[in-house]
């Protein structure tokens, strides 16, 4: 590792420490994408109640820190605030002055973990979203009509 020349100090003096993927910890309320394990957005954090499956994932990971959205008004993040204290989870309401993140909460480790799908699983009556039907959808007729025996 090199040392740092005059210049470097005067550099970080006038611009800041330089940091990694800035726009990255900008969209993740602070935090890298591959230390992510879910991202809320921010319409989910409006809704009047906490998803079930986010309050899993919240027990399941207290090790991690939840970063909320600073641009949303505290009545919407104070029933996210109540959540991480009551499982001890570390809570940290980042504002970006020049940047509103899409994302309302993001739960992340202080390191890597490179989760591939960072989004909330959707339940619809009890059946996942991404899970397929037992019927086949809406051309199993179709399919049933035109079936070779």
């Amino acid at each position: 590792m090199s040392k740092k020349t005059v210049d470097d100090y005067l550099q970080e003096g006038i611009h800041g420490a330089k940091e990694i993927k800035p726009e990255e910890r900008k969209e993740f309320l602070g935090s890298l994408r591959e230390r992510v394990v879910v991202a809320l957005g921010q319409k989910t954090v409006f809704e009047s109640k906490i998803p079930p499956a986010f309050e899993d994932i919240l027990k399941n990971n207290t090790e991690a820190v939840l970063y909320l959205n600073g641009h949303i008004d505290y009545t919407y993040l104070s029933k996210y605030v109540k959540l991480a204290e009551s499982h001890k989870v570390q809570f940290k309401i980042v504002v970006n002055k020049d940047y509103n993140s899409p994302h309302g909460a993001v739960l992340a480790y202080r390191y890597a973990i490179n989760k591939e799908d960072i989004s909330l699983p959707e339940v619809n009556n009890g059946i996942k979203k991404n899970e397929k039907n037992e019927s086949g959808g809406g051309f199993s007729f179709f399919k049933n009509l035109f079936k070779k025996d």
